[in-house]
């Protein structure tokens, strides 16, 4: 199974795809409703407000997310961060079951979110917000912040092998090492994933879009 995110996905379906365009109009109208009545202003752009800001869209396998995220715990356990690749598949279980007990926590952008549907917005907001059913919001209603997704991401990136400048962004050369790793990187599936969410983050909160999971 393999995980799409967008960000700018009217634009794009306003290029290509009208019924498409027509869709996720009344998707975005459903959550910005549901945002709202949880107090927090937010719509997303519409393409004739947003031409020429920035867009991100990137596939690859859901597994690179789950071993992210496994990262993101081990570095938040204070465990040694191993690559998924080289681990041993009892340890790897054990892994899997303290994700689940991290995400139960409620706290993190990263683990409490729907594998392959639903939106992250460029509004800071402690907490992942858990919108009711009955709103009609994709991925099970479970919204995140793209901010504290970024800050999540850059707070355990060294531990992955990720080399962030002091201020903590990511250079140009360093996006571009991550976008073509080695095929001897061990982090390759976990620096792939990271790269993309990463770049989603950013263009998220420079133009004003959700980052779609679909």
């Amino acid at each position: 199974m393999g995980l799409s995110l967008s960000v700018g996905m009217l634009h794009t379906m306003a290029e290509s795809d009208q019924e498409g365009l027509r869709y996720h109009r009344e998707a975005f109208a459903r959550l910005h409703d549901a945002l709202a009545a949880e107090g927090i202003d937010w719509r997303e752009p519409e393409p004739s407000e947003s031409a020429g800001t920035p867009r991100h869209y990137a596939g690859f396998p859901a597994r690179h997310l789950t071993h992210l995220r496994r990262s993101y715990v081990l570095h938040r356990w204070e465990e040694p961060v191993t690559p998924a690749l080289t681990c041993d598949p009892a340890q790897y279980a054990r892994d899997l079951r303290w994700i689940e007990d991290e995400t139960s926590m409620l706290s993190s952008h990263l683990l409490c979110h729907s594998d392959s549907a639903g939106y992250y917005v460029p509004v800071d907001f402690d907490d992942p917000l858990f919108l009711t059913r009955g709103a009609g919001v994709d991925g099970g209603g479970i919204v995140g912040s793209s901010r504290r997704l970024l800050a999540e991401l850059r707070g355990f990136a060294p531990a992955i092998g990720v080399r962030l400048d002091a201020d903590g962004t990511l250079n140009a050369e360093e996006s571009a090492r991550l976008a073509h790793p080695s095929p001897d990187d061990p982090f390759q599936a976990e620096t792939f994933g990271w790269l993309h969410l990463h770049l989603a983050c950013r263009a998220s909160i420079a133009g004003g879009h959700a980052i779609v999971f679909h």
